[in-house]
């Protein structure tokens, strides 16, 4: 299945563009190429923009506060395994304790490199990080693959604990609700909320299913209009027949 992830609200849009950039960063740097490493990069650049928020860490470090109250409540419970909820209260105090750590603003250390800085205002034109441009960015990039990897480790580690946070805060939003299977009638489904709250939405569709699903939603709706995948088409265009899918509604 393929799932389509809709978030409702700007905290948990912040946490997924957080989770695709660690992950995009992480695969780049086990790469051995120089271009892989400078994707790497561009993504932590990429990381800093989006954990410059002010609230975030505040944010996750009460959520996870939050979440580990609801555990604690499941204590004594026959129901519940004590060894997997003890490692989930763990898992989730460790993550407090690193998010509590982290001293002034997200990031400061990359801000105050000069170097990283010049490469950062570069890589935002268009090839403005040519050798002719940046020709100290260009002999770091023909150092050794270890030295390279070291250095990506060393600016990425100090910001890890945001993608620790966002992973425990992600995984819980997502295991909180369970699928219905629902089919939208040529290409359209409406669903009444009645004023339900969520904080996000995931669509899984077949991977053969030839069909792209569009949410837009308010605590009243949910419309999913599902188009056909690109195929040169300067618009897009709506399905024109019945489209099974399984919804999921998450929230914590």
């Amino acid at each position: 299945m393929i799932i389509y992830e809709y978030p409702f609200n700007e905290r948990i849009r912040t946490l997924l563009r957080l989770e695709d950039l660690f992950e995009k960063t992480a695969h780049f740097a086990r790469g051995d190429g120089s271009l892989e490493h400078h994707s790497a990069l561009l993504a932590v650049f990429e990381i800093l923009e989006v954990a410059s928020r002010a609230d975030l860490k505040m944010d996750l470090i009460q959520e996870l506060e939050r979440q580990r109250q609801t555990l604690l409540a499941f204590r004594n419970n026959p129901d519940i395994s004590e060894e997997a909820l003890s490692g989930a209260l763990y898992e989730i105090e460790q993550s407090s304790a690193a998010l509590l750590a982290m001293t002034g603003k997200i990031g400061q250390y990359l801000r105050d490199n000069d170097w990283l800085m010049g490469i950062k205002s570069r890589a935002a034109m268009p090839g403005g990080v040519c050798e002719f441009d940046l020709p100290s960015y260009h002999w770091w990039l023909h150092r050794p693959v270890e030295t390279r990897r070291e250095a990506l480790a060393g600016w990425t580690r100090p910001m890890l604990p945001l993608r620790d946070a966002a992973t425990i805060v992600l995984r819980l939003l997502r295991s909180s609700g369970q699928p219905k299977h629902y089919t939208g009638a040529k290409g359209q489904f409406q669903l009444n909320l009645g004023g339900t709250a969520a904080q996000m939405v995931r669509v899984a569709v077949g991977p053969d299913e030839a069909a792209i699903p569009e949410v837009s939603a308010n605590k009243y709706f949910l419309n999913i209009r599902f188009t056909k995948p690109p195929a040169g088409e300067l618009k897009a265009r709506s399905c024109e027949r019945d489209v099974d899918f399984d919804l999921t509604f998450c929230n914590l």
